[in-house]
């Protein structure tokens, strides 16, 4: 691993979009592989994907931010931010390609996704994520996010069948952080 920085880069341009594409795609196929195998889960890559893009209110401003990271001349990984109700945004799609982990783009990702949510307003900010993932729970708790139950809004709703919801629920940690100014 080299010492290059690590630069966040707002997704603008074909060429941005192109590169979320695959990271998105990378990511989803990745934790799609786990929740297959430890928890008999699956969910349409391709059509998240496109919903990830697509779907200008999602990730993007006023109420979204959709990031790739930027290292050593190339994209190595990406993270969202997007409104779930009023006062409450949702940290999504974090992803850093396996040779880049320790070199500190995850954390300079959560930090700004919850930078942005605080100048955007949010009161809070949730994420979900598969338990076989500690790393990341690790990362998320040092930045000050905590356990929650399971909240009705969960971005998986859209692309599990009703009745793999609990199964769902059950293999996802639900992490909340209350936002205050400063």
């Amino acid at each position: 691993m080299t010492s290059a920085p690590i630069e966040l880069v707002a997704v603008e341009t074909p060429a941005h979009r192109a590169a979320a594409r695959a990271l998105v795609g990378a990511y989803l196929r990745w934790v799609a592989d786990i929740a297959r195998t430890n928890y008999g889960l699956s969910f349409d890559i391709e059509g998240m994907v496109e919903s990830d893009l697509a779907d200008a209110s999602k990730f993007f401003p006023p109420t979204g931010r959709f990031y790739l990271v930027r290292h050593d001349g190339g994209f190595v990984g990406v993270g969202c931010l997007k409104r779930i109700e009023d006062g409450v945004g949702e940290v999504q799609r974090m992803y850093v390609q396996p040779r880049v982990r320790g070199a500190g783009a995850g954390r300079a990702l959560v930090e700004r996704l919850v930078q942005d949510a605080r100048r955007i307003g949010y009161r809070t900010l949730r994420l979900e994520s598969l338990k076989a993932l500690g790393a990341a729970h690790a990362l998320y708790r040092s930045v000050g996010f905590v356990e929650i139950d399971p909240y009705a809004e969960n971005s998986m709703k859209a692309w599990q069948p009703a009745d793999a919801m609990d199964a769902y629920r059950t293999s996802a940690v639900f992490m909340e952080l209350a936002l205050r100014d400063g």
